[in-house]
């Protein structure tokens, strides 16, 4: 596949350069490592599957991801739709299982095989670039074209000494990643952030490059979470009830993510441990490394009447989970703006969290509880409150609190403003082009 150029025209003049912009569709590469076919966790492949399903038809989209066997990387350039868009993809490695950390961390196989790639085919780079890890983007430094980072966590928090040394490889070596750091970042024409506290952080170590700092809403998409009316929770809660062979009252705490040391969820099962609401029964969506942990620490507190552990479910499904749940629980060590806490109040369920990242900003008294000691004594507390006073939280406001951050609206406006930069550079190549040849 041919790196995009732009197209030639026979003519010099101002106007005819203008008119590029209908001559071809501008071109958007994403760059993660992930397969958006299969059932991978995180809410930066969320993110990617939503900048693709709601992108605007004047533009072309090419994601450089991961493989498998449905999709092997040996064939390279492949189209194939994804959301309903037709989208040309590029594996660049097989990765049949991402959600488990590997040894080597897949972030840097993922650098290694796009470094492969760009020395034996130089057909990555195109007008714009969504970078969201910065490790790649060592490859990028020499590409020509508008390159964006998306920024998705609290970078003090994430490199803390506090978060523990297996939350992130980078945190053994942190004069080497901020020296990395400060030698990629200026490649960047934007650098877009969920999180206030990175903008902040960014801005102050990176003054230069303040004016190309912004703040973007993490989104949920509206048309997978939403509400539902009471009696079809009620039914929605029953049929769940029967296939796990539980009574049919139960109250469902739901937790969905990667079990992952930044999530903790090690510290939401000693909370459930001690939450008294005798009908409580926790879910646990997702997979990763600290699934046998979690199976172990279930069985040494008693709690396999309790606690049922789901592995990984479809979005679809996930969001039926959201809904019948009493509340969604959050017990991370730190945070962006997890998109799970958006999804989860889309669908009228009240939320608990530990006061990580941006979360708490979005919440308001009567749509959650935000558990300032992080402890499972405070998050117990806060779930019983929850479970005994579910009329203190109407479902209707939780749903209300979030339609801001809808996708749909989000998406939009990010690709209403590249495709305007688009034209604005498109014609001014153009108005150069016509001044230098003229007399």
């Amino acid at each position: 596949m041919q790196s995009p150029t732009l197209s030639n025209s026979s003519s010099n003049s101002p106007a005819n350069f203008s008119n590029l912009s209908h001559l071809r569709k501008p071109v958007l590469t994403i760059f993660f490592q992930f397969n958006p076919w299969k059932t991978s966790l995180g809410g930066i492949q969320t993110i990617i599957r939503s900048f693709i399903k709601y992108a605007p038809d004047t533009f072309e989209i090419r994601l450089v991801g991961t493989g498998d066997e449905d999709t092997p990387a040996r064939l390279g350039w492949q189209t194939k739709v994804l959301e309903g868009r037709s989208i040309e993809f590029l594996p660049l490695f097989d990765l049949p299982e991402d959600n488990h950390r590997k040894r080597l961390p897949t972030t840097v196989q993922y650098t290694a095989a796009l470094l492969k790639r760009s020395l034996l085919k130089n057909d990555c780079a195109s007008d714009f670039m969504h970078f969201h890890r910065i490790e790649p983007t060592m490859i990028s430094l020499p590409w020509s074209g508008e390159k964006t980072f998306f920024l998705h966590n609290d970078i003090q928090q994430h490199m803390a000494p506090s978060t523990g040394k297996n939350v992130i490889l980078w945190r053994r070596f942190p004069a080497a990643y901020y020296a990395m750091e400060r030698l990629l970042v200026k490649q960047f024409d934007e650098i877009l952030s969920c999180n206030t506290n990175s903008i902040e952080v960014y801005c102050q170590q990176y003054p230069e490059l303040a004016d190309r700092i912004h703040f973007i809403k993490n989104s949920f998409d509206g048309d997978v979470f939403f509400p539902v009316s009471e009696e079809t929770r009620d039914r929605l809660r029953g049929e769940l009830a029967q296939e796990l062979n539980l009574p049919s009252d139960r109250q469902f705490l739901l937790f969905a993510g990667r079990l992952h040391p930044q999530k903790d969820p090690l510290l939401l099962l000693e909370a459930f441990h001690h939450v008294t609401s005798p009908r409580a029964h926790l879910l646990i969506a997702g997979d990763g490394e600290l699934m046998m942990p979690l199976k172990e620490r279930i069985a040494s507190l008693n709690l396999e009447n309790r606690v049922t552990l789901l592995g990984p479910v479809p979005q679809s499904k996930l969001a039926q989970l959201h809904r019948l749940s009493e509340s969604f629980v959050l017990s991370s060590v730190f945070e962006g703006l997890p998109l799970v806490a958006l999804e989860t109040l889309a669908c009228g369920t009240r939320l608990v969290t530990t006061d990580a990242g941006d979360t708490p900003n979005i919440l308001q008294p009567n749509t959650g509880i935000v558990v300032a000691d992080r402890n499972a004594t405070a998050l117990a507390v806060a779930i019983d409150r929850i479970l005994q006073n579910p009329e203190a939280f109407p479902r209707e406001i939780c749903a209300q609190s979030v339609q801001a951050y809808s996708a749909r609206s989000i998406v939009q406006s990010v690709f209403d403003a590249m495709y305007q930069r688009w034209c604005d550079r498109i014609t001014l190549e153009g108005d150069e082009a016509g001044n230098l040849n003229i007399g």
